[in-house]
């Protein structure tokens, strides 16, 4: 009867032992990695942190995601690739520096003048609500934004005049690779992380990008003025993306609660865009930068020599059988409804 007892006793042992490293295993949160290119100090690096802990507060801690910042788990031009391929689960960057990948997205990056960042990111996740691109099958799309109008920054020469840029080295990236081009400048490709040496060095004498970038990246510190050619301001939309087998594998309590914080972050991104843009005015004015104002006259001649971008862009993109005037005219008429 003892040994009956001493078996019995055993086994219950065992099976509370069994019991708790189940519930301990279901009870054990979700790893997750995130890949971003922006320096942790930059506002969208702190914004993308934000998201990761608020993820984690909603689920009361079942998702964990490690955030790498500053391009220290994958670099700029990997950030996609290496969420399909799973070296990291989330990513975060910008679809200009795979050019030629993402053609129908591309469309919201073309010079049609932006005011803002909140109106480009509400047409970026306009364009992509509707026109579902193929091209981004490959992973789970958590959100898109842009930044606010990019403009032209010049290192030593003020540009008054579309003969002034004649001769210039232009970093360029994307679409601004063509408008650099139309506007007569020398194109040079490079992703932001690398500008700030090149400006400092003189291998190239200026660059395409929003206001931000002065303070964000400290390009104020490399470059002198500041164009203000609104008339084809362009932005660049930048993706938060997962791998979509780890999405598949997340429960649906959890899908749904992500969902839910990646609407909230769309206009936090848009506002922390317009906000950032303000600090880098004041953080130019603050080195005794200068902002050229072009006549509406000098506004015109530029808007008319970049048109022909538009029109190479529908012609290339319509070619591999996508929706490109279609997506085009839709992309001005909600860039028209939004900066109303």
């Amino acid at each position: 009867m003892k040994k009956i007892f001493l078996f019995l006793t055993v086994v219950c042992i065992g099976l509370a032992f069994v019991s708790m490293n189940a519930l301990e295993s279901q009870a054990a949160p979700i790893k997750l990695t995130y890949s971003n290119f922006f320096p942790p100090s930059h506002i969208q690096a702190k914004l993308a942190d934000a998201w990761c802990k608020e993820i984690e507060k909603r689920t009361s801690g079942r998702v964990k995601i490690e955030h790498y910042p500053g391009q220290t788990l994958t670099k700029a031009k990997q950030v996609y690739d290496g969420v399909v391929e799973g070296l990291s689960d989330i990513g975060f960057c910008l679809f200009g520096y795979n050019r030629g990948r993402f053609p129908l997205i591309e469309v919201v990056d073309l010079p049609i003048g932006y005011p803002s960042g909140t109106v480009a990111t509400k047409v970026a996740n306009a364009v992509a609500d509707k026109f579902k691109p193929k091209e981004l099958s490959d992973v789970q799309v958590m959100y898109l934004h842009a930044h606010g109008p990019g403009l032209l920054h010049t290192r030593d020469k003020a540009v008054k005049t579309l003969a002034d840029i004649k001769g210039l080295r232009i970093r360029s990236h994307g679409t601004t690779v063509k408008v650099v081009k139309a506007l007569g400048g020398t194109t040079v490709t490079m992703p932001m992380p690398e500008l700030y040496q090149a400006l400092q060095k003189g291998v190239v004498d200026g660059a395409l990008y929003p206001i931000e970038v002065n303070k964000g990246w400290r390009m104020a510190e490399v470059i002198k003025y500041c164009t203000l050619d609104l008339s084809i301001a362009n932005t660049s939309t930048f993706y938060v993306v997962m791998n979509k087998g780890k999405w598949a594998a997340l429960p649906a309590d959890i899908k749904k609660i992500i969902t839910q914080i990646n609407k909230e972050w769309v206009p936090k991104h848009g506002a922390a865009w317009d906000s950032s843009d303000e600090e880098g005015r004041k953080y130019m004015l603050s080195k005794g930068r200068k902002f050229i104002t072009l006549p509406e006259a000098e506004l015109a001649k530029w808007k008319k020599v970049v048109h022909p971008v538009l029109g190479e862009y529908v012609k290339a993109t319509k070619a591999k059988g996508l929706p490109a005037q279609e997506a085009l005219d839709y992309t001005v008429k909600v860039l028209g409804e939004y900066s109303k």
